[in-house]
């Protein structure tokens, strides 16, 4: 068999191939979430989030609103050293991130098995 048989038949195969691939994964909402920090943060953002009294106020301030949340909750960085440590029934995690005008900004978060709530906003 010539070199350009076997090339043909390769490419047959190959688009043979990506045609079941792109037919598989299309439509659906795919995400690879391997490393522990992409984890925490699909799992946060995947549960009903609340705010608690103290965040609620800090929210008034108005130096940092509920779209920084959503970015960092996104974007942000999961510190694992001060995080996964058990807090009333649920497990609290720090993200550090930043809000619009690039300021540094903390957010603890306790992670329940039902539900995540925002303890608190720090600003550094």
């Amino acid at each position: 068999m010539k070199f350009y048989q076997r090339f043909a038949y390769y490419l047959v195969g190959f688009s043979i191939g990506m045609f079941f691939v792109v037919l598989i994964w299309s439509g659906k909402d795919t995400r690879c979430n391997y490393f522990p920090n992409a984890r925490v943060l699909n799992d946060l953002r995947n549960k009903p989030f609340q705010y608690d009294s103290l965040a609620t106020q800090k929210l008034k301030e108005k130096w940092v609103d509920t779209a920084d949340i959503r970015a960092i909750l996104t974007h942000g960085d999961v510190d694992f050293d001060n995080s996964n440590k058990p807090f009333k029934g649920g497990k609290i995690y720090v993200i550090e991130g930043k809000n619009k005008v690039n300021e540094p900004i903390t957010l603890e978060v306790i992670n329940y098995s039902n539900k995540a709530v925002l303890k608190d906003i720090l600003k550094k």
